[in-house]
This record gives structure tokens, sequence and C-alpha cells, in this order.
């Protein structure tokens, strides 16, 4: 269906894809994996006309195509569901859906007609989305699928899809695999770029691995191993170990403390509906619950990023009422926000401002009333170079990183704040097998040193490792709490979808 033939591509002094070639047959499920900067998505953008490549061919059914554009791939049958979202948010699913292509009706866009298009769609790959609703009003994981949706409307023949299940539920996971497995079986073509391997080998028939911009493997996954893709993908000595965890009890300051939070969600409706909870110096609290469950909106009261509407309590010795963005930091609340590129970076910003940014006016960033370029110089490359961000160049735009590599520049520049307390969603989304133990290690390192961590994760595997209290969250109310010699991850999982099992706990 597909050649790549010796792909070669570089940002100035970088090289991000050297002599790659590669072979996708038709009806196939191939996985690309690689760590973050491997090449990944550049290589894809290649074949969907965002990047053209500086040599190299690339073939369609055995003809070479010139993709100057994401139109000219579209032509081709070519699709691609991008890991940062390309969705217009004040339009609804259905416009967002049939955008370029509307049907009209007596010269103006037929609105009904786009609905009953898309929820036919959305009906067939066994999806649930209300075509009316606006984007900006539905959690990441249904944007995710609005992007989906959206390629396969517009008859993608090869479907590619990068880090398609970093804000699914495991079940939404599962429709997505099935849906893939679909449409190989019906002669399309699936491309998946993850860093979960054990979702990679259960999914695909073949992973191509990348590393430093060139391929390096091809394997069968059905003679493969996790630990066998992780070695090949970062090298034997790099492939993390897992970490016994030792239960922390509540016993420092607390730090939070609130009481019957209430508050809205974006479209208008109750999100908080009595939520009560604490947290402590020294201690992880993980909140467990499948997306849109008011997880987001708790995040965003926390720091000052969402009104409280009812309820009360103290945030690091004073009240949440009235917070503001400002008031949470300076108080000491560090924030890694679920979206990265709406709440926690300028993309057209280099990597050194954007580490400076909420602590622009201090120290080593400024000396008096002036920018100190060589501190921030000096700090951003000792940031860049423990967290492994590649490039490791403090002045490239932000947006010339990769989304885990920005993930982790967001990660580095919260932790060296030292917060008191950190609110952390979906810390880990888009990093690759290494990057996740780093991250994780360094939570537990600022829980180890006093700080306080509130983690939210639809990743419930990630909560289970780290924390050391979880509530669970079913429709803005906690149905559950946990202490870690009481984590029962089938229970937990019960809670999440508002049932309870024989155990009784919280």
């Amino acid at each position: 269906m597909i050649s790549l033939r010796n792909i070669h591509k570089r940002f100035g002094a970088v090289t991000a894809l050297d002599d790659v070639s590669l072979d996708i047959g038709t009806g196939e499920v191939i996985a690309l994996v690689g760590e973050n900067g491997a090449g990944k998505s550049t290589l894809m953008n290649v074949l969907y006309g965002l990047y053209q490549a500086d040599s190299g061919e690339v073939l369609v059914k055995g003809q070479p195509v010139r993709l100057r554009s994401p139109r000219d791939a579209i032509a081709q049958g070519i699709g691609m569901v991008h890991q940062h979202f390309m969705l217009v948010p004040t339009l609804t699913v259905a416009e967002n859906v049939v955008l370029g292509r509307e049907p009209s009706r007596w010269g103006r866009m037929d609105m009904d007609r786009a609905c009953q298009e898309v929820a036919a769609t959305c009906e067939r790959f066994g999806f649930k989305l209300d075509p009316r609703a606006r984007v900006d009003t539905l959690s990441v994981g249904s944007q995710q699928k609005v992007e989906i949706v959206k390629a396969l409307h517009r008859g993608a023949q090869v479907l590619i899809l990068d880090e398609p299940t970093a804000v699914l539920t495991p079940q939404e996971s599962d429709d997505l695999f099935r849906v893939a497995r679909g449409l190989a079986a019906g002669g399309r073509t699936v491309v998946f770029i993850s860093h979960k391997l054990r979702e990679v080998l259960s999914v695909a028939e073949r992973v191509a691995v990348m590393r430093r911009g060139r391929l390096v493997a091809e394997v069968r996954a059905a003679n493969t191993r996790p630990e066998e893709l992780a070695a090949l993908m970062v090298g034997e000595s790099r492939v993390p170990q897992a970490e016994a965890q030792a239960y922390h009890p509540p016993g420092g300051e607390k730090l939070l403390e609130a009481k019957e939070l209430r508050a809205r969600g974006e479209d208008g409706r109750p999100a908080l509906q009595g939520v009560s909870l604490e947290v402590h110096a020294g201690e992880i609290v993980g909140i467990a619950g499948v997306d849109g469950n008011g997880q987001r909106e708790l995040a965003e009261v926390l720091t000052g990023l969402r009104t409280l509407e009812g309820g009360a309590g103290t945030l690091l010795g004073a009240p949440l009422t009235g917070l503001t963005p400002a008031e949470a930091r300076r108080r000491g609340v560090g924030h890694v926000p679920e979206d990265r590129l709406w709440r926690a970076v300028v993309k057209a910003m280099t990597v050194e401002e954007n580490v400076a940014l909420g602590r622009q006016a201090q120290a080593p960033f400024a000396r008096g009333l002036q920018v100190d370029f060589a501190g921030r110089r000096e700090r951003t490359t000792a940031l860049l170079k423990a967290f492994d961000v590649r490039p490791p160049d403090p002045e490239v735009p932000l947006q010339a990183l990769s989304g885990g590599n920005q993930q982790k520049v967001v990660v580095a520049r919260e932790l060296d704040a030292v917060p008191k307390l950190l609110v952390v969603v979906q810390p880990t989304r888009g990093l690759d097998i290494g990057a996740v133990g780093q991250v994780q290690a360094k939570l537990r390192e600022a829980r180890d040193k006093g700080a306080g961590v509130l983690l939210v994760s639809l990743d419930l595997e990630e909560v289970l490792a780290l924390a050391d209290r979880i509530y669970v969250f079913f429709e803005g109310r906690i149905t559950g709490t946990f202490t870690r010699p009481e984590f029962d991850e089938r229970e937990i999982g019960r809670r999440m979808l508002g049932t309870r099992g024989e155990v009784a706990h919280g």
C-alpha cells in the first residue's frame, strides 16, 4: 500500500530522519514505536504531507507521489489523527467532521444532513458522540474520538493514529482496537504510533522500531515480548525496572482540605457534586475515574482556573474561595495540566522562555528588573539534561520538540519550582517507556522531600503504581477511598463505573 524509500529530514542542525525505508501493507495493522524524538511522528507527518522530506520518495500502490500538503495525502486516501488535536473548538462535532466538504442546501450548509451523515459514521464504527455538541464542551477523550471519526468519514484507506489511546479508558481503547482490526479486515491499513508496548503487541501484526531518526528493527508482534521491544527502543541498559512502592500514610501537614466542593463544567452542567478530600505533605493522592467524571474540574478548581460554586476548604493555609492561578502559584501550587498546549506553554516561544514562565521575575531568570539571559540559559540547560529532553537546545521554539519532549519540559519546570502541592494531570501522557519511569521517579522524589502530590490520571495502572491513597470519582462524586494496603484493582474499577462489589471501602 505504502512504500517510504530512503527518507531524510533535518530541522536545522538536528537530523530527524536518517535514511528511513519502510513498507506498509494493505489490510494490516502496523505499529511504529520509539523513544520521544525518535522520528516516529516526523516520518508519518512526511507521509501525511505536513512535512516535505529533504530526500527520498513516497510510493502509494507502487506509484511515486508528491505529497505537498495534507490535501494531497487525503486525495491519496491517507488520513491522520494527531496527538495534538486539530479541531476548531467553537464548532460542533458535525461541523468539524465535514469541514471543507460540507453538505449544502440552497447555497448554505445543510446542518441536519451533516449531523445525519456524521451520526451514521459514528454508528458504523462504534463511537458515541453527539454531532451537535460543541467540541470545546467535550472531554479530551471525546475530542480524540472526533479526530478519528473525521478521518474515517473522509474515506481514509490508510489511517495513521498518533498516540490514539493516550487519553482513552481501557474500555475505549478496546473499542478502538476492535475498530482497527475491523478496518484491516476490510482492506484498510492502520498505522499505530504508541508508547504503550503491551497495547501495541495486542493490536498490531508487525512492529517497526525507530531510534534517533533511524529504523532499527521490524518484528512480528506475535513473536515479541514487551521487554524485548523496550530493549530495541532504548537499549538493554535503559529499560526501567519496576519499583516497589512503599506506603506513606497521611501524617504530614494538611496542605489541602476540601469539603463538599461544587462546580460546573464547560457545558454548564454540574461537574463536582459535593466532593470532600484532603492531601497531606509527603503523600501522593491519586484520583481514579473514567474520563469526564469531574477530575478535570477538580484540578482546575485547585489551581484557580475554575470558579468554585459551593463548598469550602483551605489550600496551603488560606481559603479555596476566590482562588486565582497567580495566587495558587504564590502559595506554592505547581500544576502540570491535562492539555499542555492550551494551559502550560507558549509553543512559539523558545524552550528557555517556557521554562521561565511563571518565574520570569525571579532568580535565576531575572536580575532586578532585567532578564538574566545567562542564568536562564544555565538553568534550562541543566533541566534539559536532567530530563533527557531532545534536542537539548534551550534556544529552539518549543513547537519544534515532539509532544513527549514538550511534556518533559513542563514537568521539569513545575518540579524545579519545588512546589508544596503539585497538581498533575496525565503527567506521562505521550511519554516513552524510559521517560515514564523517569517522571514517575521524580514525582516520588518530590513526595519524599515533603511535597504533597495530587495525581489525576486516566491510566489506572499509573495511579495504582504511584498513589498512597486513591479517591474514586464517578459523575462528580467520590464513590470510594482506598489506602495502598487496601488497593483492589477490580473493586476500584467497579467504583469507577458507579457500582460496588462485595468489598466495602471508604
